[in-house]
């Protein structure tokens, strides 16, 4: 039996057999993270709360799941946090991750599927740190226009959220200084753990790093030329073959095109459809293995207000597919079609 069939026929079966396994619990602990520095705009701090006002999580409680909301966690302030390495604000940054790390380790510990809404990319170091920590089996699929996985000394801009993979890959220690208030972050990911899906703006260092050590990787060419079945196919077959290792989806907002999520700090044209967004939210969740999703790059104070609605909704039905809302319809399980008779009962004929 080829890869493809393989892997075909297991998302087949987990598709009809109803709620996902992983998921059956309907446990959902939310984590807000409304932090900026790892970029330039600080209007990305606003999301967590802007996604909740939108109703992200009353969505999640109409579908059916206890939504634990543990409110948006509160991190060190360092006045003095001077650059290190070409990275910006090391400290404040190490410090929030490791506060992330433990709260999502808890989380996941209690058997709730960790969802974290940033904030920009940079709090991933400390999701995906936190998830290895309690699932030490786990993959990662990581959907963005960007790999996020420069190495300090070979970033251009000095931004965190672009070196994030950097910083938990083992293979890349060798190219990652000692960087004051990062000590704390063990390397939990070997690369070949990592599969990518629609990169489309990659620096030097990235391109060669995903070569050298042959990270699965689809940019938005091979999403136009094979189509996004067969890309997520392939994609988890490379790291997740039997479909029995836990998964954590970090999905950044802006590896969908601008035209349907404009307020985002570094939008590149030529992404993922609002289809194949949801497209592989849907099959990942339908996998049963989904026990961790960062949602993050949401930047509610960019562009217009028509823009700031658009995003905003994007991001709701992204987060609604991954916990099992389908386009074709959900029935909940008890579910049972009501009859006249039973419509009518308690009222009476005047």
């Amino acid at each position: 039996m080829s890869f493809s069939t393989s892997i075909r026929s297991l998302l087949t079966a987990a598709r009809v057999s109803g709620v996902p396994r992983r998921l059956a619990h309907r446990d959902v602990g939310v984590l807000g993270v409304p932090f900026c520095k790892g970029q330039p705009r600080p209007g990305v701090a606003q999301a967590p709360q802007r996604l909740r006002d939108y109703g992200m999580l009353k969505k999640l409680e109409t579908m059916g799941y206890r939504v634990h909301d543990y409110g948006d966690l509160q991190f060190q302030e360092f006045p003095d946090d001077y650059p290190a390495w070409n990275i910006k604000y090391p400290r404040s940054i190490g410090a929030s991750c490791k506060k992330i790390s433990n709260v999502v380790e808890e989380v996941t510990e209690k058997g709730q599927v960790a969802l974290t809404l940033g904030g920009d990319h940079s709090l991933s170091i400390g999701t995906v740190h936190g998830h290895a920590m309690a699932e030490p089996n786990m993959c990662l699929i990581w959907v963005d226009a960007h790999s996020d996985i420069n190495t300090p000394m070979a970033s251009p801009s000095g931004n965190i959220h672009g070196m994030v993979l950097s910083f938990l890959a083992k293979e890349l220690q060798k190219y990652v200084p000692r960087v004051p208030g990062m000590e704390w972050v063990k390397p939990c990911l070997s690369t070949k753990d990592i599969a990518f899906i629609g990169l489309r703006d990659l620096d030097p260092a990235e391109r060669c790093i995903i070569e050298q050590y042959n990270i699965t990787c689809y940019t938005m060419h091979e999403v136009d030329r094979m189509g996004i079945h067969r890309v997520l196919e392939e994609a988890l077959h490379s790291v997740n073959p039997n479909l029995d290792r836990p998964i954590h989806l970090s999905y950044d907002i802006d590896s969908l095109d601008p035209a349907v999520s404009p307020s985002t700090g570094t939008p590149v044209p030529g992404g993922l459809s609002i289809r194949e967004g949801m497209y592989i939210a849907e099959e990942i969740a339908a996998t049963g293995q989904l026990t961790g999703i960062d949602l993050v790059e949401v930047n509610p104070e960019l562009g217009s207000k028509q823009d700031q609605e658009l995003t905003l909704f994007t991001a709701c039905e992204i987060i609604g597919a991954c916990f099992g809302k389908r386009r074709k319809g959900n029935v909940p399980e008890d579910y049972v079609i009501p009859t006249p008779a039973e419509s009518m009962e308690g009222f009476t004929s005047s």
